[in-house]
């Protein structure tokens, strides 16, 4: 089998190309993706050539880890069958390219314990489910308190608002350096840095992936209080140590999505509990695949960009 695919040969360097798919075994389904998500942390690294070493990575590249479409073919220890549809988070099933995340593609081949089983009628918002899972990932460590102040009002800093309101958790407070960016909030307030005077904050999550002002939120936390590192950062993190000390401030690094977290976000989002509206702004063929990566992660008016595969000729 071949697929069409978003074949990343360089940094800034891509387009759509035909590449071999390896041959399905028993335990692997064949997935038609309808649509693909392009993130703007980890993949907006490799586009422009600053990620830091990493394991499995390299050129030529398929990205993509957001991804939702149908079974075509079941292998039969599987426990699917074709006519399922289902979230892939990438696929690393491409003969001549890298498939470090892979999901960026016509025609996947993947495990099938890798996939989760979601509702059709999610539509594009299907291939948000790694995004919102990480986000709640971030929520659920032990002992950890739900944010009161989340910076960044992109789609991760969203989802981590929704999913506070989700659990019960008082009203947060968001920063956001850019007016349009401020809109769209659901029941909590999107505010510029500068007009909060507050410095009691006991846990500030960064959905920025920018590290710059690190001592200002230190500055802004309550005695024992904790930032949690929900982005990618590409650069080294640093602080200045007494203003630190005297807060006793605690830092989190919040990684991947777990299994777990794709189940629980998916009844989340089955329950009416977290919606996913409102955070997709555009849709491209993969025909306008340079073009719609660049204005992802170029385009501050862009929160999510999605490549339609389903309707493509």
């Amino acid at each position: 089998m071949h697929t069409d695919a978003v074949v990343l040969s360089g940094p800034k360097s891509m387009a759509v190309d035909s590449l071999r798919l390896k041959e399905p075994g028993p335990q692997d389904l064949v997935v038609d993706i309808y649509y693909s998500g392009i993130s703007t942390g980890t993949e907006k690294l490799f586009w422009s050539g600053q990620m830091p070493p990493f394991p499995g990575m390299g050129y030529p590249l398929v990205p993509g880890y957001e991804a939702a479409g149908e079974v075509v073919e079941a292998g039969h220890d599987t426990g699917c069958k074709p006519g399922d549809h289902v979230f892939v988070p990438g696929a690393n099933c491409f003969e001549g390219a890298f498939g470090l995340f892979g999901g960026a593609a016509r025609r996947v081949v993947t495990d099938a314990s890798r996939v989760t089983p979601i509702d059709r009628g999610l539509g594009p918002e299907g291939a948000l489910l790694a995004l919102a899972a990480t986000a709640r990932h971030a929520l659920t460590a032990p002992n950890c308190e739900l944010p009161e102040l989340i910076i960044g009002h992109g789609v991760l800093g969203r989802l981590l608002a929704r999913l506070t309101s989700a659990a019960g958790g008082p009203e947060p407070t968001v920063w956001e350096i850019n007016p349009d960016r401020r809109r769209g909030a659901q029941g909590y307030r999107v505010i510029d840095p500068t007009e909060d005077q507050r410095c009691d904050y006991k846990s500030i999550y960064d959905a920025s992936g920018n590290g710059t002002h690190l001592n200002d939120w230190i500055g802004r936390l309550v005695k024992g209080g904790e930032i949690v590192f929900a982005g990618f950062y590409s650069e080294p993190l640093s602080f200045a140590f007494p203003p630190a000390f005297m807060k006793e401030a605690r830092f989190r690094i919040a990684a991947e999505w777990s299994a777990d977290d794709l189940t629980e976000t998916r009844a989340l989002v089955e329950s009416g509990r977290l919606s996913l509206s409102g955070l997709i702004t555009h849709i491209a063929e993969p025909n306008a695949a340079s073009r719609a990566y660049t204005t992802a992660f170029e385009d501050p008016a862009c929160l999510k960009m999605i490549l339609d595969w389903g309707h493509a000729a």
